[in-house]
């Protein structure tokens, strides 16, 4: 049978927004939050301490006997704090977190929140019921820019946009814990308001629904609201970490709901939101889209169409730059840290600029200077994202860089296939990280494969444990496909490659010799070659060219190196003496 969270991912992905949740304590326990009865539980114990009393070992008991009625959080409140302003401060103790435990991440929201957060962002689910009244998920929502219309009050209810015109609804059935009036008792928990229970109505009978951390014991206007709806439009997904209450056994049976077994919510709603994107990915492009993109760029550049060759270019990059975003695409979760996930998340990047490949690529083999503009603003755009979002947690990797290099690697291989120096300059020497402290800088310090993953990290990969250069070597396998139309043979792709890397190599070089820095140097797969001596020798080969071609070589006439042949020896002269200083490490 197909795993029920499987099948729950793909209801979700192919029908957006219809699926609401139902969350319960549960799933902010993780993160320390008390439910209500512990903090009445707790309330009911410090008054007794204020009145010399011993209230232990049955709190509740005590204070029947004591005041003659079931303790009520809003009646124990104002026992305990006059003031409003010292109810509030008090009840911020228990939901809010010090400077200690923000530290901890204690009263934070949780992998749970943060997954249900991407998702709402992602337009997969708009309606949330819960019967917390924590604000951690309003606060995950808020992070990634979500920001949800909040129904906690029969008020609020009334005065709401109808569920389909908001981004995001929260139904807080119990109220807000600054609220004095969130419901506890038995008998609070007995009924809803009539605005409530309509609003409920609606949404149980149109929408599908996810229940986690919700156990259908105490929550009797909830259960009814439940039993009341006999529609089932959608399915009904109940997770759960151990055995259903007879309560809750009854809604399953009335709802035909499909039962998921989890660890934690934390873990189910982590794996739910990769399996949805992941489905999502896979489907990212419909096949002719990079097809349809390549056609409309050829028809714009034959007809030197500047203004929609613009557009076209940017909004795609836009459309990228918005796909990477770790508002958009979750981060990788560090206690999860596999090959696994290092190679799912490089393939989804490989999904997402699959269109932008396809244009940059034709732009770059069949463009003009306009056209080099262009690519320039695309890879800048695309390599800013780092400076607005702190580092996707994996051990060196720079995932949110990825996308970019194999694009400048894309337009560096189309160029030197049309032998457009050029255009090469668009991708090598012109775009800047702007963002630097020290000021402006060249994009290439930032954006090439050592920067962009470490070889402890690339070793990870599958069938890269030995290799010196791992990620060097899995843009080289991955690029032939989409550069068939221009290097179709293997040689030329293998020569082009190398020549591509080494001119990188050079490039950076000679920035650092003009800014008198370190000698470190990204060089590629060509290094492994020269201290093996196997394979296409670029080292020679661009030596050779440089010394008989002197101030024509086309790299220094496209504006490479400022121009200077004696910039281009003093960055070739660096790579060498660096290529030797490693050849040992290379070849033991």
């Amino acid at each position: 049978m197909i795993d029920p969270i499987l099948s729950l991912a793909f209801s979700m992905y192919s029908n957006k927004g219809v699926y609401a949740l139902l969350l319960g304590s549960g799933v902010s326990r993780s993160a320390g939050i008390p439910t209500g009865w512990e903090v009445v539980l707790d309330l009911t114990r410090k008054l007794a301490r204020a009145q010399g009393a011993n209230c232990e070992p049955d709190p509740t008991e005590w204070y029947v006997s004591t005041f003659h009625e079931v303790p009520n959080y809003s009646k124990i409140l104002q026992d305990v704090s006059i003031k409003p302003s010292e109810r509030s401060q008090l009840l911020r103790s228990y939901f809010e977190p010090n400077d200690d435990e923000r530290t901890r991440g204690i009263k934070s929201p949780t992998e749970a929140h943060k997954a249900i957060a991407r998702l709402v962002a992602a337009g997969y689910i708009r309606v949330i019921v819960t019967t917390n009244f924590d604000r951690l998920l309003e606060k995950a929502l808020e992070d990634v820019g979500a920001v949800p219309t909040v129904i906690s009050t029969p008020d609020a209810a009334q005065g709401a946009l109808p569920l389909a015109h908001t981004k995001c609804t929260i139904v807080k059935l119990h109220g807000d814990y600054l609220d004095t009036r969130i419901k506890n008792t038995p008998e609070e928990l007995s009924a809803y308001h009539s605005r409530i229970n309509k609003l409920l109505d609606r949404i149980f009978d149109e929408y599908g629904l996810i229940v986690c951390g919700w156990s259908a014991e105490w929550d009797i206007a909830l259960k009814n609201s439940i039993k009341r709806c006999k529609s089932r439009r959608f399915t009904t997904y109940w997770a759960l970490k151990s055995n259903l209450s007879d309560a809750a056994k009854l809604l399953v049976d009335q709802r035909q709901a499909q039962i998921i077994h989890i660890t934690s919510a934390d873990a189910f709603f982590r794996e739910l939101e990769e399996k949805v994107l992941s489905i999502s990915d896979y489907e990212y492009h419909h096949p002719l889209s990079s097809k349809v993109a390549v056609a409309t760029m050829k028809r714009y550049l034959e007809a030197d169409n500047k203004i929609r060759l613009h557009d076209l270019v940017m909004d795609e990059t836009e459309k990228v730059h918005e796909s990477i975003s770790p508002d958009v695409l979750p981060t990788i979760d560090p206690n999860s840290t596999t090959p696994e996930n290092l190679l799912r998340r490089i393939q989804r990047y490989d999904s997402i600029i699959e269109v932008l490949q396809a244009m940059v690529i034709t732009g770059a083999y069949w463009g003009n200077v306009e056209m080099g503009d262009l690519l320039t603003r695309s890879l800048e755009r695309l390599s800013d994202s780092l400076s607005n979002h702190p580092l996707i947690v994996y051990p060196g990797f720079n995932p949110e860089l990825y996308p970019a290099l194999v694009l400048l690697y894309s337009v560096g291989l189309a160029s030197l296939a049309k032998g457009n120096y050029e255009t090469l300059a668009s991708g090598l020497i012109k775009p800047q990280d702007r963002f630097q402290v020290k000021g402006s800088q060249p994009l290439v310090f930032a954006l090439n494969p050592a920067n962009v993953m470490d070889v402890p990290a690339g070793r990870r990969l599958p069938k890269r444990e030995n290799l010196f250069f791992p990620l060097n070597d899995y843009i080289f396998e991955t690029l032939p496909g989409p550069l068939k139309e221009f290097l179709p043979d293997k040689n030329q792709f293998d020569e082009t490659f190398d020549r591509f890397e080494f001119l990188l190599a050079l490039v950076f070089t000679d920035e650092r010799l003009q800014r008198l820095e370190h000698r470190w140097i990204p060089v590629g797969r060509f290094a492994w070659k020269y201290s093996h001596a196997t394979g296409y020798q670029i080292v020679r080969v661009i030596s050779d060219e440089i010394e008989k071609a002197g101030e024509n070589w086309p790299p220094l006439k496209a504006g490479f190196f400022d121009g200077s042949v004696t910039r281009a020896k003093n960055a070739l002269t660096e790579v060498l003496t660096f290529l030797k200083d490693r050849r040992n490490y290379l070849v033991g």
